[in-house]
């Protein structure tokens, strides 16, 4: 059985009087491939910034096991693609610390772990590239490639693949299915066709979490249900996974 690596218990979280989470409970276990999924404003990037500490919970526990290290991909949205600096220029801000001073100089091993972690996810060749240059799936990759570079055991990423084609999101699901076999990810998602093939489990968030794993019970909260339900969408999700149950 796997070991739990994150734990999420009775989570508050509001922004003014606006509440954006309230009461989630969810477990993330070590090397699984966990899905978030959810409608707009359900709060699912909330969760993730407040497990990686970039919020504030209202009330409510994180506990993240001490050996894990975390890496976060944000949404392509959040990250100014007309800033003139190169992918490796990108890619080695990975490496910086919160604090640093003035002048700081990269040294030739973090250059070399550079070329090693662009050459594993297959974009040596875009390293002198300008990031405006880049189409939206090399860009996810840059990213990536950017949250790999303090070796963490979990990545977390926000939409990996908004905006990219059909060919890049296959593309980038595959390189992530990859990157699983030694690392946990947690993926927030809304292309729920993508389900079956690559992810363990999934937890639908609105407001609340309803988690939900691959199996043959129904689909009710807090029980296992094939994740072939979230196939067909919003309709079924509304049927099934209520708000105010």
């Amino acid at each position: 059985m796997r070991e739990a690596i994150i734990k999420v218990k009775d989570l508050h979280v509001s922004y003014s009087q606006t509440k954006a989470l309230s009461g989630v409970n969810m477990t993330v276990y070590d090397k699984e491939f966990l899905g978030i999924i959810g409608p707009n404003g359900g709060g699912k990037t909330t969760l993730v910034k407040a497990i990686i500490g970039l919020i504030s919970q209202e009330s409510g526990e994180v506990f993240i096991r001490d050996k894990e290290v975390i890496g976060y991909v944000p949404q392509l949205t959040t990250f100014d693609r007309e800033f003139p600096i190169t992918v490796e220029e990108v890619i080695l801000i990975g490496h910086l610390p919160r604090k640093i001073g003035f002048f700081r100089k990269f040294s030739n091993h973090e250059k070399n772990h550079v070329k090693h972690v662009m050459k594993r996810l297959d974009i040596e060749k875009l390293a002198n590239r300008q990031i405006g240059e880049l189409s939206g799936g090399q860009m996810q990759r840059v990213l990536i490639t950017r949250a790999l570079m303090n070796h963490p055991t979990v990545l977390i990423l926000d939409e990996p693949t908004a905006g990219v084609d059909e060919l890049a999101k296959q593309d980038i699901y595959s390189m992530l299915k990859e990157l699983n076999i030694d690392i946990t990810i947690i993926m927030i998602t809304h292309d729920t066709s993508i389900l079956m093939d690559y992810l363990d489990r999934v937890i639908y968030i609105n407001k609340r979490a309803h988690i939900h794993e691959q199996g043959n019970q129904s689909p009710i909260e807090g029980e296992c249900c094939p994740i072939e339900w979230f196939i067909q969408g919003e309709e079924i999700q509304r049927d099934f996974l209520k708000e105010d149950l």
